[in-house]
């Protein structure tokens, strides 16, 4: 008999499988993101000391829609903004196993805005 992944199952096997090609580097570190159903957080990180150089999320004060694509937007330049003060500039996306689209898209595209180049 099969066994039917939930979605955060099948959304883990293809992060998993992302993960074998993705790696940051101190020079062009890893943009992660992750989504829930009320937040979306992002994390610019170094793969080789396992360190977090910069991050946001939509907890945060100031940035207004939460969980949305607006909010989405915020997070996105922020983390670019925060990023770019530490002197990266280029970085390697990781969408976290979620479809490239909605607030996934709208982080990728504020961060691109902002500075970040991937």
């Amino acid at each position: 008999m099969i066994k039917k992944l939930s979605r955060n199952e099948g959304r883990l096997r293809i992060h998993r499988r992302i993960r074998k090609r993705v790696r940051g580097t101190p020079e062009k570190p890893r943009l992660c993101v992750f989504r829930s159903l009320r937040h979306i957080y992002a994390q610019v990180i170094d793969d080789t000391r396992g360190h977090t150089l910069a991050a946001a999320s939509s907890l945060e004060e100031g940035v207004a829609g939460g969980g949305s694509v607006a909010g989405a937007r915020v997070v996105g330049r922020l983390v670019a903004e925060r990023a770019l003060s530490k002197g990266i500039r280029r970085v390697v996306f990781d969408r976290g196993g979620y479809l490239y689209h909605g607030r996934v898209k709208a982080l990728a595209e504020a961060a691109r805005e902002a500075g970040l180049e991937f």
